[in-house]
């Protein structure tokens, strides 16, 4: 796999870094690697950074065997993924640095304020559902940023929403469609708005099927299929927000009912669940059983 280099060409790509290596990171990460170029991660936690290693090696291999890479590429891909520990072991002047770290705002500030000391090109955020505008609040140059939300399969899922804030630069939302194409996603771009498009679309027939479950109307597995056979839905809204994760829903859902009103408003079943530790793939259990994830 080749570095490009081209540093006055727009929408070439000489590296990214991704900060956060959870499920969202880790298939960011992955693209931008299957796609050519390094890509480091910011990953402080020694546990899931040999997870995330693992599911880039795993993914790569199950790639190789449907034809989506060459043996070679799938052998030489984790290798072009770079874990550091922080954000300032980053290299600086990177073309694109998006943080994956959970939906807590302090957070998220924190970490933006840290990336934007290494003088990326772009700055992007992969948050789902808060203001771009806010969070711009916290960089000194808030027309290099934006929302690139990416969707879970990162390697499979083929969109990438681009949220413009009031004060990202053109040039910055070219560069970031550009970065999102290079991997062979279709892009959407939305203004700053809560739950943007897509959050809201889905948590609204997610937070449904929820309170289906939870007044007893069907079966998590007959709930999911009607959306799948009948709809056409390549996966159904609860086994979806188990791959999310389910403290991310509620996050969310309490985010947005408080933006846009009690329709988003999280039904108790997945407060519960939530605080039973039962957060879907990550903890092996959810709406449906993990094994794997367990193990």
């Amino acid at each position: 796999m080749s570095i490009h280099t081209d540093q006055s060409a727009p929408g070439v790509v000489s590296a990214i870094a991704v900060v956060g290596g959870g499920t969202m990171g880790v298939g960011i990460a992955y693209v931008y690697a299957a796609a050519g170029w390094t890509t480091w991660v910011v990953e402080p936690d020694e546990t899931r950074a040999h997870a995330m290693l693992q599911t880039i090696a795993q993914t790569a291999a199950s790639g190789a065997r449907r034809g989506k890479l060459t043996a070679e590429q799938a052998a030489q891909l984790p290798h072009a993924v770079q874990r550091v520990v922080s954000v300032a072991e980053l290299p600086m002047g990177l073309d694109l640095v998006v943080e994956t770290v959970p939906e807590r705002l302090a957070l998220k500030q924190q970490v933006l304020i840290g990336i934007e000391q290494r003088s990326p090109r772009v700055i992007a955020s992969n948050t789902s559902a808060l203001s771009i505008d806010v969070l711009a609040g916290s960089l000194k140059d808030p027309g290099l940023f934006l929302g690139m939300h990416f969707f879970n399969p990162v390697w499979s899922l083929p969109m990438v929403e681009l949220v413009r804030g009031s004060l990202t630069r053109p040039d910055i939302l070219l560069l970031a469609r550009s970065f999102a194409e290079a991997t062979g996603k279709v892009t959407i771009t939305v203004r700053d708005v809560p739950g943007f498009a897509t959050s809201r679309l889905d948590l609204i027939a997610s937070l449904e099927a929820m309170r289906m479950l939870q007044d007893g109307v069907a079966s998590a597995d007959d709930i999911d299929r009607a959306m799948v056979v009948a709809y056409r839905h390549p996966v159904g809204p609860l086994r979806l927000s188990d791959m999310v994760g389910l403290d991310v829903r509620l996050d969310i859902a309490r985010h947005l009912s408080v933006t846009l009103g009690d329709r988003y408003a999280p039904p108790r079943l997945l407060e519960d669940m939530v605080a039973r530790g039962e957060l879907g793939q990550k903890s092996g259990k959810g709406f449906f059983e993990w094994p794997s994830a367990a193990a």
